[in-house]
This record gives C-alpha cells, structure tokens and sequence, in this order.
C-alpha cells in the first residue's frame, strides 16, 4: 500500500522515533548530522525515512537519484556499544539479513525469492532490489546508522541497472509500513543476539542465520576489492568475523572483508 497520510503505525510500534520527511539528498547524512547534533534525540532503532532521496550513498563512494515516489529510503541508529568491536563487521549483514526476511514476508505465496548477496544486497529472482550502507557517526564509534534503498513502485524502465528490479517491476504490491516494521523487528532481534552471545555469531544463531539466507555461498563469484584487484573463485562459506571465504583454483582460500560481489553462475 502507499505511505499512509497519518503516518507508519506499525513501524511506529517497532521504534521509539520514526521521522519522515517529504525529500532529502540523504537519509543516512542527515541522520548523521541529527545524532552529532542531538545525540540524545535519536536513541536505539530511532527512523528517518523518505520516498525521495535525491543523492543516495553506496558503498565505494557510488552515488544515484531515483524518480520521486519511487523507493523507500530509510536510516536507522543502532547503538552497539555492549557489542564487542571486533564483532561489529557482523552489523552491515545481520542488516541484509533482516531486510531479507522483512521483504521475503512482502512476497510470501507469490512465487517469487528474496536472498541475500553478500554482504548486504537483498535479491528479489536474483535481482538486486535492495542496498544498504551502514556507517559509524564520527566521534560516536559505538552508534551506526544504517541505510537502505528498497526499490518499491519503481517501473521496469527507470530501474538503473539491468542486474537491478523492484515490486512495481514484478507486479507485487508492497507494504511499506509493513516491510520497515518487519525489517526493524528482526533487525533488534539480529542485534540482541549478538550481545548476548558476547559478540559470537555462531553462538548468537546470527552466522546460521545469515548462510541460510545467503545465495552467494556455493556461487562462482568475482569480488572487486576495494584497491582495484578483482578476485575470482568459488564463495564457500562465511567465517566468524563475517567475512566471505572465496576458493581459487580447488586449492587458496582467501577471506573478503569487504567487496563488491557479481555472481558469474
């Protein structure tokens, strides 16, 4: 359904704060700001969403703009200081992963899939229909902001990318409200785990949980690193710091931290 004029009760129920504001050039830089600002204004799971980002972020510094009313932009503030440092690379995927279960429930009894690609991309067939960026508030290191772009009534002609496809594009109506209620619940589900397992993701259910919803595992993949080199083999698992363990030639292993990822079959 479209975005209710009295508001996202449901997503509401799942936030202490949900702001939406009509057009930005980016929910995760003003969410950003607002938390340097006023910290104490935007507490755990606190919302800013939009239906027109102007100047949408992605990773390696990639920017888009989507046609107005087309995409659901939304940031998130997680506060995860009671997460070990060393643990906190599992945010970025515990993030798709809850975004993969919130729009697997949109497409439910439809035939259609939703899987993750690793690390954070949310496929819908194995298009991408999802993308999510989580960065540290400077001078706050144990509070994130997570942003998402869902490409919701996006037609098939405006879609960027031929890899890229939305709701609109498949024919499937979505729920906003319900999609960011669905996402936010499971997300501080993902995210309690991994306090009280002290971090560990095996122990949290969090590395089970995210291999099972992950499609790049057993892939053919090429990783585009971030110095440049490009990284060919075959995704083999995830190891405990959420890294993707990619095989070259039945024999190297090497662990990604961070990448782009194309599944070549």
């Amino acid at each position: 359904m479209p975005i209710a004029s009295e508001g996202y009760p449901l997503a509401a129920a799942a936030s202490p704060r949900v702001q939406v504001v009509e057009t930005t050039d980016s929910t995760n830089a003003d969410v950003i700001r607002h938390v340097v600002d006023a910290p104490e204004e935007w507490p755990h799971l606190s919302l800013l969403l939009t239906t027109d980002q102007r100047a949408g972020r992605g990773r390696l510094d990639r920017s888009w703009t989507t046609p107005p009313g087309t995409a659901l932009a939304l940031s998130v503030v997680v506060h995860v200081g009671a997460i070990p440092p060393a643990s906190r690379g599992w945010i970025p995927l515990v993030a798709g992963a809850a975004m993969t279960r919130a729009i697997a429930g949109q497409v439910r009894g439809t035939g259609h899939t939703a899987r993750l690609k690793w690390p954070n991309d949310v496929l819908l067939d194995g298009y991408k229909v999802c993308g999510i960026l989580a960065e540290v508030v400077p001078g706050h290191p144990d509070t994130v902001v997570i942003g998402s772009g869902v490409n919701t009534r996006m037609p098939k002609t405006d879609l960027p990318v031929e890899t890229a496809t939305s709701f609109e594009a498949l024919g499937i109506e979505v729920d906003d409200d319900a999609l960011v209620a669905d996402y936010l619940t499971a997300l501080a589900e993902h995210l309690d785990a991994l306090v009280g397992a002290r971090g560990n993701a095996a122990a949290a259910g969090v590395l089970a949980e995210v291999e099972a919803l992950c499609s790049t595992l057993g892939s053919e993949v090429a990783v585009s690193l971030p110095d440049g080199d490009v990284l060919r083999g075959r995704a083999q698992r995830i190891d405990d710091e959420g890294r993707l363990v990619v095989e070259q030639d039945s024999e190297f292993e090497s662990a990604v931290s961070a990448g782009d990822v194309v599944h070549v079959r």
